[in-house]
């Protein structure tokens, strides 16, 4: 399906592509040789859905073939569970870039070239060991998702307010104390995932995500909840599941959209299991949310 498919690299083949430093240098003087071991890898790229792929993902690789960046016709680059440890700053020649798939690898930061991408839809640095972003990446203005899961991150710069068209964000098991500024501006946002960071508040300014149909904040330290949070009126999954809540907003059943109390992990609905809620909203919701929100609801 999608076009003619290409076997991808052996791990053989890819570590004669990484040349070694002696050839290497007798390339520099040789540029037909380095003509080919570029044209080697534009042979493993593949045409799907229209889209030109080069996939070099579980090779073991502790660096990118250099050969990979002349390849500027690439739109999307698969390089996830390596064992890369830095990205170089090449990757920015890769302006027809689409898709990039960082995913486990032991990157610790991401270079400021990054933001040279500028056709980048999608960004996965998952399950790396990233600290901070660059600011650099709200150059990247046609992202529309964005992982960072799995990290060292505690914040973001507020530079990635700019990013208007991004709607996935994924910054769950992280170190983040507060919801970063910039995520509140991002108003094209469904989905925003924050569950098992070390957030002890969600701020007001939580209403200015009028598009949001999914969060999730569970396995945190939430002690409670805005009321501005409720006048989400497009929210269809709300899992405050393991946090710290007592009560809940008097406006919650302004949230019509949630329907129900969930209980498995895809479910849409109210997620709210393993809080410390108080009498009477803990008996209460043993009748499920429409008791809840007939309890709420002013008379």
């Amino acid at each position: 399906m999608g076009g003619k498919q290409s076997r991808s690299l052996s791990t053989k083949e890819l570590n004669e592509v990484s040349l070694s430093p002696r050839r290497k240098s007798m390339i520099r003087d040789d540029q037909p040789s380095l003509s080919w071991a570029a044209e080697k890898i534009r042979r493993n790229t593949t045409m799907h859905f229209g889209y030109n792929i080069l996939t070099l993902s579980m090779r073991g690789l502790d660096e990118t073939p250099a050969e990979v960046w002349e390849l500027r016709e690439i739109q999307k680059l698969n390089l996830s569970m390596n064992c890369l440890c830095s990205l170089s700053p090449a990757v920015g020649s890769l302006d027809n870039l689409v898709v990039l798939n960082l995913w486990g690898n032991n990157l610790s930061s991401l270079p400021p070239e990054i933001g040279q991408l500028k056709k980048l839809r999608v960004l996965f640095a998952c399950r790396n060991r990233l600290s901070e972003i660059p600011e650099e990446l709200s150059s990247c203005t046609c992202l529309e998702v964005l992982s960072l899961a799995n990290n060292q991150i505690t914040g973001l710069p507020g530079s990635l307010a700019a990013m208007h068209k991004l709607t996935k964000l994924n910054l769950s098991h992280n170190r983040i104390v507060h919801i970063p500024t910039c995520v509140y501006s991002m108003k094209g946002l469904v989905f925003l995932h924050l569950a098992c960071n070390r957030l002890e508040t969600i701020a007001d300014q939580i209403q200015d995500l009028v598009n949001l149909k999914i969060l999730i904040v569970e396995g945190n330290s939430i002690h409670t909840l805005p009321k501005t949070l409720c006048f989400l009126e497009t929210l269809e999954l709300l899992n405050v599941d393991f946090n710290d809540l007592q009560n809940v907003p008097v406006e919650m059943y302004q949230l019509n959209r949630l329907r129900r109390l969930a209980c498995h992990p895809l479910d849409k609905g109210l997620h709210i299991i393993h809080n410390p809620l108080l009498k009477p909203i803990q008996e209460v919701l043993q009748g499920g949310l429409s008791a809840l929100y007939n309890y709420l609801k002013p008379s």
